[in-house]
């Protein structure tokens, strides 16, 4: 099935979830309310959402429980791509100005802020703690992860390992809680939403590495902001560590990295996106991302063959193969 066809089904309850969205971070501050419904607008696949409603599906499920932990997942996820886009200097983000760049670094910094300061306010109508554990847990991790990024930012000698531990926390760890809490808050048992748990955890990493991809290999029109983005903001992302391992492009890439930071980030990435689009590294990334959705499809073995186990198999399979 298309993932369009998996969400017209869910139409009804994403539309809920959309208008929960809307009104959570609507506020008497009407820049707060301007600047925090900025990115929402400008839409986004609501992965998150639809993995905690099709995870519900594994318990008893009831929407009023779900939204509340599906409003704030995708909330917190808003809220770190407002801050992302600071520390980046991003002037874009899904073809539309980020709030730094429409506003100010102080202005998106607190929206951010703002954000996450909704999303706790929302779950904290649910009462049961283990959701509220596990959400502290992933958040605290989110931010270790995204510390290590700013760390590592031009470090062409940073390691594959150190690579796939940052985005297992900046990137796989949210879409991972999202499926545990969305069976956790539907009652389901502790080996079903493990289970769960580990499907998110590899979808999150080949997605992650799949955006990492396409930032060097697909079209503006595509992604939403100039293609190698990564590059020039100083993220050495998988697909070019693995193109310096390459004997044939290392040392013409390192000269371009070294380029590009003596630039501050403002030089020229085409020389860089045409040497590691011809090495080797694009070939290893998206063989990984293949062994990642098949561990994700093997982690729901052993579910009830219900429809939101072959939806989220579906949607695994558009992670591999996505463009956009």
């Amino acid at each position: 099935m298309r993932l369009l066809d998996i969400y017209a089904k869910m139409k009804s309850d994403l539309e809920v979830i959309e208008e929960r969205l809307a009104r959570s971070v609507s506020s008497d501050h009407s820049l707060l309310t301007e600047t925090s419904t900025h990115l929402l607008k400008a839409g986004g696949k609501r992965i998150r959402p639809v993995f905690v409603l099709l995870s519900g599906k594994f318990g008893q499920y009831d929407l009023a429980t779900l939204e509340r932990v599906a409003v704030p997942l995708e909330l917190i996820h808003m809220a770190s791509l407002v801050h992302d886009d600071v520390i980046d200097d991003a002037a874009t983000r899904r073809g539309q100005l980020t709030v730094k760049a429409k506003w100010d670094n102080r202005i998106a910094m607190y929206t951010g802020d703002y954000i996450h300061g909704k999303a706790l306010t929302i779950v904290t109508e649910l009462p049961n703690p283990l959701i509220h554990q596990i959400l502290a847990k992933a958040m605290v991790q989110m931010c270790i992860g995204e510390m290590e990024q700013i760390r590592d930012f031009f470090n062409t000698k940073q390691t594959i390992r150190d690579y796939l531990l940052r985005i297992r926390r900046k990137t796989a760890l949210l879409l991972a809680i999202s499926c545990q809490l969305g069976a956790v808050a539907a009652g389901a048992d502790a080996a079903t939403y493990n289970r769960l748990y580990r499907f998110g955890y590899n979808v999150g990493m080949a997605f992650q590495i799949g955006d990492d991809l396409l930032d060097l290999l697909g079209t503006e029109k595509q992604i939403g902001k100039p293609p190698g983005s990564d590059i020039r903001q100083g993220n050495i992302t998988l697909p070019v560590l693995l193109a310096l391992n390459d004997p044939n492009v290392k040392d013409a890439l390192l000269s371009e990295i070294h380029h590009i930071h003596a630039e501050g980030g403002a030089g020229d990435t085409r020389a860089a996106l045409k040497l590691i689009r011809k090495s080797e590294g694009i070939k290893i990334a998206e063989n990984l991302v293949s062994r990642y959705i098949f561990k994700a499809i093997q982690a729901l073995e052993g579910l009830p063959a219900i429809t939101a186990k072959k939806n989220l198999t579906d949607i695994a399979h558009f992670v591999a193969k996505r463009n956009y």
